[in-house]
């Protein structure tokens, strides 16, 4: 990995704080191009770096810019992703040789925040939800990225659990294979996203970041190859009631299947989908769980 060091670009500031060992929290960039519509998506990042810096942590929002994989952007390039949407390529693993070998700009998925921010150094990423294994995936082999690059690169990755429109114990099961660590922030039960609970266990309930930190930093230690999934349940009052969101999630994969949508277009069509179908609450609550996430986010990477 270390030869993909000449496409990378970090931030002075964030260059800094990692030589003085200051806290640096990891942020995704497809949330920004492919999750929400703008203005939101700009006014959610820039919100996201304003509470990592309140809890003492500085942000680093990583996205591919003309061939550099790029760690910190500035608002200015922010907000450039945030009004090019859609038309940004949403880049996994798989993506990274050609966006930097044609010098394009690329959204960087879990996979790709991981890779750049372990490349710079950094240990804690804070993201909404990861992907997983997609309901029916014993057919359709479709299991993320995301979770191969948890068994491989050692960041630790604080999310909300994992989108509830994928198949929730596979996903587990996946992780459990694989040899990832997934922790419950205050709970024994995974967080499916726009709900507190899922009816699925996690492996170990941690209740305070020390907790957290003290558990990565012996993975490291023992050189355990990959990272920790850290799930944080989204807060109370914002959590949607799970029989709504679950009767609108099963409508929008049913018109997927039915426009045979597949691959790494179906998760922002299920989104935007299921945005519509709630009447905006799903964003509201996407935006409040992000927030939440990058608060705990912090004050591991503070911890570490």
């Amino acid at each position: 990995m270390h030869s993909l060091k000449k496409y990378l670009s970090v931030n002075p500031e964030v260059k800094e704080a990692l030589i003085n060992r200051q806290p640096v929290v990891a942020l995704e960039s497809t949330i920004i191009s492919h999750g929400m519509p703008y203005p939101q998506n700009v006014e959610t990042a820039l919100n996201v770096e304003k509470i990592i810096r309140e809890n003492g942590a500085i942000p680093a929002t990583i996205a591919i810019l003309q061939g550099k994989l790029t760690v910190g952007c500035t608002s200015a390039q922010i907000e450039y992703l945030g009004k090019k949407g859609l038309a940004v390529t949403k880049a996994s693993r798989r993506d990274l040789p050609v966006l930097l070998s044609r010098g394009e700009d690329g959204a960087t998925t879990v996979t790709t925040t991981m890779i750049g921010g372990a490349m710079a150094g950094i240990k804690v990423f804070a993201t909404g939800g990861i992907g997983g294994v997609h309901r029916g995936a014993e057919t359709t082999m479709d299991i993320s990225a995301d979770l191969e690059e948890l068994a491989e690169t050692p960041v630790l990755v604080v999310c909300a659990g994992a989108k509830s429109i994928l198949d929730l114990g596979l996903t587990l099961e996946y992780l459990e294979t694989r040899g990832v660590p997934v922790i419950g922030y205050g709970t024994e039960e995974l967080p499916a996203f726009y709900t507190r609970s899922s009816g699925f266990k996690v492996d170990y309930r941690m209740d305070t970041p020390k907790e957290i930190a003290d558990a990565f930093r012996v993975k490291l230690h023992c050189g355990l190859r990959g990272g920790m999934l850290v799930t944080n349940p989204i807060p109370e009052e914002y959590s949607m009631d799970p029989e709504y969101i679950n009767r609108n999630i099963n409508e929008a994969i049913e018109e997927c299947n039915r426009l045979g949508i597949h691959g790494k277009q179906t998760t922002p069509y299920l989104l935007d989908k299921i945005q519509k179908l709630t009447g905006g609450d799903s964003l509201k609550a996407n935006i409040q769980l992000v927030y939440n996430n990058a608060r705990l986010g912090a004050k591991i990477a503070a911890e570490l």
